[in-house]
């Protein structure tokens, strides 16, 4: 497995794709989006308009929404195609995964440019999500090769033991919207590839990014009733999907709030309902860096800027907290505010513009609330102007932030970054770790033993030295955290699939005819 290379601006033929592929998407505009049920196309009444944040008037599809019927209708589909895939190989289910990387690698251009216009994404941050997705299909689909070969375990003459895995069933995809290919695809892919079939919820803010993550399954040839595509509104229809008997997976990416409600749900037994519910459920972060006095500030104010304002700041793992110590507390305040100054905001498909807009007005209002709090509880050093059209919110900076200050404990998931100071490295830590969540970190120090202790003492599920926090690669730093911030292993880890398969043993008397069967054990490891 290697993973997909970041996007070269370097080479003009990138450069120009970009606007090209911009373009072209622009002329498919405006399109209605039905469900996808058991390989049929379904059209409801009931529609959502999906924006550009960047210029609400300009609508980029309107997408049918499921009601209960529709699921019902899904899960009979998924539960009429599970026996089969259930049964197809662990080789041939990878199959297909690698057949919709290699899609998606030829449509990447494309695909980055519906990120673009439906939720805000810069180039770059589009690109690295796509091949984010593309990361997934590859990682898993050579993941369940390897899982899926039995195991003999023990080696007791007179009887064979076999360890295997069966999936569970089917699965209900919840995504989110801020990473809406590569999130959707992860948990997708997972659960298809385990033997799984898939109910996809995608967020209704970037629903046509989740239609081509269809199209690429459905030209990937996967059999009908495998994946469906389900959009709909959550208060019609979300408690529905996690309540019903027949789904067996829960795979969620998303807000604490619903994540909780989603775990308190599926704990409930429904009638008719054979397994227990496994929730796999990402929540969230109130991430925190910490600068040495001994930090390369060089290095220390880009990355932080990159990890609290990338994307405006709408990631689970970005920065929102930055606790400096004393010493160069100041400096680093006057460093980090002149970078700040310099990240001009506007419509991502421009990339003259570091920051565009958020996804929507309900977030654009939220944030806002925060930045009047944040006045009351610490001090601004910068508020930045924001164009006059679309969902854009100020780039805002706080300072003496205190650890009982809701600007240091809750989540904002937008570009606001608070400025803590520490006595100590000790206090450090331990403002680091004073929140709820327990996502991502990062310290900049030239010390060897303060790293170490970072290591040690910094509890968050992905730790950074001496770089950003955001951009976790499949395989290389799988990604998850824990106490508030997941319930579940780490995607693109070596356990994740193991989550949506049930384990099996089998042990066979090899005695009872007096005679070992011989069996070649180049097949099993």
């Amino acid at each position: 497995f290697v993973n997909h290379s970041v996007v070269d601006f370097t080479q003009s033929e990138v450069r120009s794709a970009f606007p090209k592929a911009i373009d072209q998407v622009r002329k498919n505009l405006g399109r209605t989006y039905p469900l996808l049920i058991g390989g049929r196309e379904v059209i409801t009444q009931d529609t959502l308009p999906s924006e550009n944040p960047a210029k609400p008037e300009e609508i980029i599809g309107l997408i049918c929404q499921a009601g209960r019927k529709e699921i019902d209708s899904a899960i009979v589909a998924a539960k009429q195609a599970f026996p089969a895939w259930r049964d197809t190989s662990a080789n041939d289910r990878a199959q297909y995964l690698f057949r919709a990387a290699d899609i998606a690698r030829k449509r990447i251009y494309n695909l980055a440019a519906w990120q673009v216009l439906e939720v805000g994404k810069q180039w770059d941050q589009a690109y690295a999500d796509v091949g984010e997705a593309i990361d997934f299909l590859e990682y898993y689909g050579r993941e369940m090769i390897r899982l899926g070969k039995e195991r003999r375990m023990g080696r007791a003459p007179g009887e064979l033991n076999h360890y295997f895995y069966q999936p569970k069933g089917l699965a209900a995809v919840i995504a989110p919207w801020n990473f809406p290919l590569a999130i959707s695809c992860g948990m997708s892919s997972a659960a298809i590839v385990a033997g799984n079939c898939v109910l996809y919820k995608p967020s209704g803010l970037s629903s046509v990014v989740g239609y081509t993550l269809a199209e690429i399954f459905k030209k990937a040839g996967l059999p009908n009733g495998v994946f469906n595509y389900t959009p709909g509104r959550g208060s019609v229809i979300g408690d529905h999907l996690v309540d019903h008997p027949d789904i067996s997976v829960i795979a969620f990416t998303g807000s604490v709030e619903v994540g909780l409600r989603i775990i308190e749900r599926a704990a409930r037994i429904k009638k008719g309902q054979t397994n227990v519910k496994k929730v796999i459920a990402e929540m969230g972060g109130k991430n925190a860096i910490i600068i040495d006095d001994d930090a390369d500030l060089d290095e220390a104010v880009v990355h932080v800027l990159n990890s609290a304002f990338g994307f405006q700041g709408q990631k689970c793992s970005a920065c929102s907290r930055v606790i400096v110590l004393k010493p160069i507390y100041d400096r680093f305040i006057w460093r980090l505010v002149e970078g700040a100054k310099s990240l001009q905001i506007g419509p991502s498909e421009d990339p003259a513009n570091f920051m565009g807009p958020v996804v929507d007005r309900e977030a654009q209002k939220r944030i806002v609330e925060y930045i009047q709090i944040g006045k009351k509880e610490g001090k601004l050093l910068i508020s930045t102007g924001v164009p006059a059209e679309g969902y854009y919110v100020p780039l805002a900076i706080f300072a003496d932030i205190k650890p009982e200050h809701r600007l240091a404990q809750e989540e904002i998931f937008g570009p606001v970054l608070s400025i803590m100071k520490a006595e100590t490295f000790d206090q450090a830590i331990d403002l680091a770790n004073s929140s709820k969540f327990a996502l991502t970190g990062g310290v900049f120090s030239r010390s060897p033993r303060h790293l170490e202790q970072a290591r040690k003492q910094f509890r968050v599920g992905n730790l950074y030295l001496n770089r950003g926090i955001t951009g976790a690669l499949v395989e290389r730093q799988p990604f998850g955290g824990f106490k508030m911030s997941g319930v579940g292993s780490k995607a693109g880890g070596p356990d994740y699939l193991l989550q949506f398969m049930d384990p099996r043993s089998v042990t066979e008397n090899t005695m009872r005819r007096g005679f070992t069967p011989v069996r070649d054990d180049d097949d099993y490891i």
